[in-house]
C-alpha cells in the first residue's frame, strides 16, 4: 500500500517553507529585519534488503526541516522618516536592551524614543544599554541605561578660568598711540562680561596694558583696572610683562593672574590667566610692522537648556545646549557572539543568545570586529523580493507535486480496494 506519510511530509516541508518565504515579504519594510532561509533533509531509510550484487535496496521516508537560517547580511540605510534618536550599526554588532524584568536582548534595530525620564527605549519598551558618564567622564565598568537629560534641564554656568589674545601691535605706532581690543569672560553665575584691553605706546619696543571691566559691573560703580607693561625684542616677539621675562622656564612666566573684584551681581571674584605663549610656545602678542589687530578666545560659558543629543561613530553620546556647549552624557555599547545563527528571534526585532550562539560581548564600537554607530539611520531590511518570489513558485511547485502524489496514492488505494471487492 502507498506510503502517505512521504508525500505528507513533503506538504508540511513546503507549508514551512511557503510560510518562511510569507514572513520575509511581511517583513519588507520592518526595520533591520533579516531574511531566514529554510533547510531540508532527506528522512531515514527503510532497508527492504539487498541487490544480486550485494548493493543495498532502502526506499526513503521523506523529508523534514533541517534548519532555518538567517541572513545577518547588513541592510541599506534610510533617513526618510526618521528622527534625531535613531541609530544604526554599520558593520558587526547588534545593540544591547534590557527589559523591566533585567533580561538582556540584542537588537539592530535603532529605532529608539526617549521617554520623560531620559531613557532611550525601543518600540517594544526595552532600554539601550550603554556606559553612564558622570561630569562628561565615561565609565566603562559596567552597563547600564542610558539616560539622557530631560527636557528643560540646565547645564550650570562655568566662569573663565583663561583666555587668549592673539593680537599685534603695529611698530610704526607713535609715542602715546594706542589700540583697543576686548575679551568676553564669564563669571561664576554665568553673567558675561566684556573686558577691554588698551595699548598704548610709551617707547620703541614698549607699550603700556590696562585691563578693565565696565564700571556698571561693579557693586561700588567704578572699576579697577589690571595694569602693567609690555616690552619686545629686536624680533618683535613679546620679551617681558611687568619685567619678567615671557618663557615657559619655571623662574619666568608664561600666563599673567588677573583678579576683578566686587562684581554687582553678588558673583565670586574673578579671577583669569592671560596665556601670553601658545601651544607651540611662541607669544601670541607681537609688535611687527603689519596694521595693529587682535582676535580672543576663553573658557566660561553661561548657564545653557537642554536642546538635543547626537551620537559619534563610537557610540558617544554628546548632550546640545542652548549656550552652544556640549557634554558627554553617556555611550551606547555594541554586542556580538560567535555564531549569530544560534541567536533565538524572540520578536520585536530581538534576539537571545543560547548555548549555540555563545555568550554576547560587548564593547566600544568602532573596536575588534565591532562595527560603527550611525547616527540619525535606521537600517532596514535585506529582504531581496525577486529573490522571495522565485523561492515562492519553488515552495508552490514542491506543494503541488506532494499534493499529485497523494492523489495517485489516493487512487491506487482505490484500485486495490476495487480489486478486493
Amino acid at each position: 500500500m502507498p506510503n502517505y506519510s512521504i508525500a505528507l511530509s513533503g506538504l508540511k516541508a513546503a507549508t514551512v517553507s511557503l510560510n518562511t518565504i510569507a514572513n520575509n515579504l511581511a517583513n519588507m519594510s520592518t526595520t533591520a529585519y533579516k531574511t531566514q532561509t529554510v533547510s531540508f533533509t532527506d528522512a531515514f531509510y527503510e532497508a527492504l534488503g539487498t541487490s544480486g550484487s550485494g548493493d543495498a535496496i532502502a526506499v526513503g521516508t521523506g523529508t523534514t526541516v533541517a534548519s532555518t537560517s538567517t541572513d545577518f547580511t547588513q541592510g541599506d540605510y534610510s533617513t526618510d522618516g526618521t528622527s534625531n534618536t535613531d541609530m544604526a550599526v554599520d558593520g558587526s554588532g547588534f545593540f544591547v536592551v534590557d527589559s523591566s524584568s533585567g533580561s538582556e536582548y540584542l537588537t539592530r534595530d535603532g529605532s529608539f524614543t526617549e521617554d520623560t525620564d531620559g531613557h532611550l527605549e525601543t518600540s517594544s519598551g526595552y532600554y539601550l544599554m550603554g556606559y553612564s558618564a558622570t561630569n562628561g567622564t565615561v565609565d566603562t565598568s559596567s552597563l547600564s541605561e542610558i539616560t539622557l537629560p530631560t527636557t528643560g534641564s540646565t547645564l550650570s554656568a562655568s566662569a573663565s578660568t583663561e583666555f587668549t589674545v592673539t593680537a599685534n601691535l603695529t611698530s610704526s605706532a607713535a609715542v602715546g598711540d594706542t589700540y583697543t581690543s576686548s575679551v568676553t569672560l564669564y563669571d561664576s553665575l554665568g553673567t558675561t562680561h566684556t573686558a577691554t584691553i588698551t595699548y598704548t605706546k610709551t617707547d620703541d619696543n614698549s607699550w603700556d596694558y590696562s585691563i578693565s571691566l565696565p564700571d556698571d559691573d561693579y557693586s561700588a560703580g567704578s572699576s579697577t583696572a589690571e595694569t602693567g607693561t609690555l616690552t619686545f625684542d629686536s624680533s618683535g616677539n613679546l620679551s617681558t610683562i611687568n619685567g619678567q621675562t615671557v618663557c615657559t622656564d619655571s623662574s619666568d612666566t608664561s600666563t599673567l593672574s588677573l583678579t576683578f573684584s566686587g562684581l554687582a551681581d553678588g558673583a565670586s571674584d574673578l579671577t583669569v590667566s592671560w596665556n601670553l605663549l601658545s601651544s607651540s610656545d611662541a607669544t601670541t602678542v607681537t609688535q611687527t610692522a603689519s596694521s595693529s589687530s587682535s582676535s580672543t578666545s576663553t573658557d566660561g560659558y553661561a548657564a545653557g537648556t537642554y536642546e538635543s543629543f547626537t551620537v559619534d561613530t563610537d557610540g558617544t553620546i554628546e548632550a546640545h545646549y542652548t549656550n552652544s556647549q556640549t557634554q558627554v552624557v553617556g555611550q551606547v555599547v555594541l554586542a556580538d557572539v560567535t555564531n549569530e545563527q544560534g541567536l533565538t528571534s524572540v520578536g520585536s526585532s530581538l534576539y537571545q543568545v543560547t548555548t549555540a550562539s555563545g555568550t554576547a560581548t560587548t564593547g566600544v564600537a568602532g573596536t575588534g570586529t565591532l562595527g560603527t554607530v550611525v547616527d540619525g539611520e535606521l537600517e532596514e531590511s535585506n529582504v531581496d523580493i525577486s529573490t522571495q518570489f522565485a523561492d515562492l513558485i519553488i515552495a508552490q511547485r514542491a506543494f503541488q507535486a506532494d499534493s499529485k502524489a497523494i492523489m495517485a496514492m489516493d487512487s491506487v488505494t482505490k484500485s486495490t480496494i476495487d480489486i478486493a471487492q
